[in-house]
């Protein structure tokens, strides 16, 4: 094994990946938030899309469960006012144009990558193709005899179109259009038009168990749409997947390949892509950060083969949830922009722009994500809470210096709460409306905060369901902006830019009271009180019982750290002690901030290359994680007491956070 300088490249390697570029072929594929969603169909109370799920159920004689819950999975009924997906899907039925999306304007921090117009087809491309095997929009246009363009713009036949395009798969398979949704179970399965025979049945299955349960929501268009639960309904067994590479660790219902990041010397003095370990054997694995790419995929794909580039565990396809892994879990991949983090965490890469949600973030691809998180939090013991789950803007940074630099993805438009619901964790309320601590939790689809910068920097953004809820320094939306010194050490303030995280909070963050007044309630942040508006007709967060930590009696202030290092006894002779370096703020006596568990100080020196893990250095003192702002951070034991929740009737009183090392 041989010494070497860390190179100047290993910061950016190590946690930050550099912009990775659309080609101009990919270009048409960004469709930017242009479309206004303001609630102009008469509120939530109008029907008229239930109304044409009955009508063409009846028309093309498919059971009504079975084509709410088919355009449940595609789309959650919204129909994004004729916007197309990123593979040219439109409507509540999400049907794929064979000609591809139109072209569009790709973002303006975005420049080509000269590797990727060499990438013929992509993903996306390949995934369209596919796509247009079943759910053709062109050919569902046929079926019912209507121009193309009526099916992009119009839900009613839009709606047609996919009942039509279920009623000719089901004569296809020799089928009766039967009244029993179980019977349909091999129809629903080719809608996606998936050529894999175990993303098909997880898609049917999916399907059914929406059926199954049943769903009510408000769409993007105000439309109120309930699908009733039909629990008797029992389809058959899915088929298996295809065989996969022994490398690969997903749940078996998943479609999951592998492609492998490299662990190579790339000279004297640097290597990469990620480091090897053996956690949780020399190191828990207690993190799952969730990133979108900012990038399609064919780019990320080949980022993540470049040993000079970044890396990560997995990557998730926007167009139908495919899994492709990179790093094993046992590994540390570099993907965090914090060594620390990336020592306990699992990064998964999600296909999309966090500035074109409607393009991206498909529920194809939340439900994979969500399978794949539920099998690695029993797999590795992981807590299904946000200071567990987390975004990468959320991941503390872990020196002053690198604040600016930490990314802002998956950003203000990733549904935090849907999220958890489909993990099976709901994000609600467990305490009572003036609890003395708050659950962020805007209801997404009508919490629609203003933004700017989804096209072009200044410019407003449509209006949008979002999980961020902004911040004031007073009880009054005429206030000002809580400012980040750390984020904006220049002085320059926090703006409504989409990628400006300095004045907001997201779903499932827990924070302490500092006060209310009126609609409006003050949380502990950075230090400081922090006003949202919290209106008791709209609440944006809701009570909840958890711990906090406050400074000991007698301290002023108390420092934060965005990482826990070991204690100097705790370093091997010859091993050079790391620096505590404090964050840009303090808490102050008598404030309170929430945490979620402990961890103690820990350290790796990966300054060098070898063919096994380097050892992990544990220290002794213990370290509270908690939620400062926008992001995590973590303060010493010995500064601090504990406040323990009061107990919930009937419930016993919550345990002692376990240690982590």
């Amino acid at each position: 094994m041989r010494k070497r300088v860390a190179p100047r490249l290993s910061s950016a390697m190590r946690g930050h990946r550099r912009i990775v570029c659309v080609t101009a072929a990919s270009a048409a594929l960004l469709v930017p938030l242009l479309i206004d969603r303001s609630d102009d169909s008469g509120g939530p109370t109008d029907q008229r899309l239930q109304d044409d799920y009955t009508a063409a159920a009846k028309e093309f004689h498919v059971p009504r469960s079975v084509l709410m819950g088919v355009s449940y999975l595609q789309s959650r009924w919204d129909s994004h006012q004729g916007a197309p997906s990123v593979i040219g899907g439109y409507g509540p039925m999400h049907l794929v144009d064979s000609a591809g999306p139109p072209a569009a304007t790709p973002p303006h921090h975005v420049t080509p990558h000269p590797k990727v117009q060499k990438a013929s087809p992509s993903p996306a491309q390949k995934a369209a193709e596919e796509a247009a095997r079943s759910a053709d929009l062109r050919r569902a246009a046929d079926l019912v005899g209507l121009p193309v363009e009526r099916l992009r713009t119009d839900d009613a036949a839009n709606v047609r179109g996919g009942a039509a395009l279920l009623a000719a798969a089901q004569k296809k398979l020799g089928k009766p259009l039967s009244t029993d949704p179980a019977d349909w179970w091999d129809a629903v399965s080719r809608f996606p038009g998936s050529s894999d025979a175990g993303s098909a049945a997880a898609y049917a299955n999916d399907v059914f168990d929406i059926i199954r349960k049943g769903a009510n929501r408000v769409t993007d268009a105000g439309q109120h749409v309930v699908l009733a639960a039909s629990p008797q309904v029992r389809p058959k067994a899915g088929a298996a997947g295809a065989s996969r590479s022994k490398n690969v660790e997903c749940p078996a219902e998943l479609s999951c390949s592998w492609l492998s990041a490299p662990y190579v010397r790339i000279d004297d003095e640097a290597y990469g892509n990620h480091d090897l370990a053996d956690r949780p054997k020399d190191q828990k694995i207690e993190y799952i950060v969730i990133h979108d790419t900012e990038a399609p995929l064919a780019s990320m794909l080949l980022t993540v083969q470049d040993p000079t580039e970044a890396s990560w565990h997995y990557s998730i396809r926007s167009s139908d949830g495919s899994v492709t892994q990179h790093v094993k879990t046992k590994d540390a991949a570099w993907h965090s922009g914090s060594q620390f983090v990336n020592g306990r965490s699992i990064g998964i890469e999600h296909e999309g722009f966090l500035r074109q949600p409607d393009a991206w973030y498909t529920e194809q691809m939340y439900r994979s994500s969500a399978r794949l998180v539920k099998y690695l939090t029993k797999k590795y013991d992981i807590p299904l809470d946000r200071q567990h789950i987390f975004g990468h803007d959320n991941v503390p940074a872990p020196t002053e210096d690198t604040i600016p630099d930490m990314h802002d993805d998956p950003g203000p438009f990733w549904d935090w709460r849907h999220y958890f619901d489909l993990l099976g964790a709901p994000l609600k309320a467990t305490a009572g409306p003036d609890s003395d601590t708050v659950m962020i939790l805007p209801e997404y689809a009508k919490h629609k905060p203003v933004f700017t910068g989804c096209v072009e920097s200044g410019e407003k953004c449509a209006p949008h369901g979002s999980s961020a809820v902004r911040l004031h320094t007073e009880p009054s939306e005429d206030s000002g902006l809580i400012q980040d010194p750390g984020r904006k050490p220049d002085g320059d303030d926090t703006t409504v830019d989409v990628n400006d995280l300095g004045s907001r909070v997201s779903a499932g963050q827990t924070f302490a009271v500092a006060g209310r007044e009126g609609d409006w309630t003050a949380i502990w942040f950075q230090g400081h009180k922090a006003w949202f508006k919290n209106p008791k007709d709209q609440p944006t967060a809701v009570g909840a019982r958890a711990r906090t930590i406050t400074p000991k009696e007698g301290r002023h202030e108390i420092p934060v750290f965005g990482r826990a290092l070991p204690e100097e006894s705790a370093y091997p002779e010859g091993m050079d002690e790391q620096q505590e370096a404090p964050l840009p703020y303090t808490i102050q006596e008598g404030q309170r901030y929430v945490t979620q568990s402990t961890v103690h100080g820990t350290y790796v020196d990966r300054s060098s290359f070898g063919d096994t893990p380097a050892p992990v250095v544990k220290g002794q003192e213990e370290y509270y994680e908690i939620q400062l702002d926008h992001r995590l951070a973590y303060v010493r034991a010995s500064d601090v007491d504990v406040k323990e929740p009061p107990a919930a009737a009937g419930a016993p009183k919550p345990a002692k956070p376990k240690p982590k090392s």
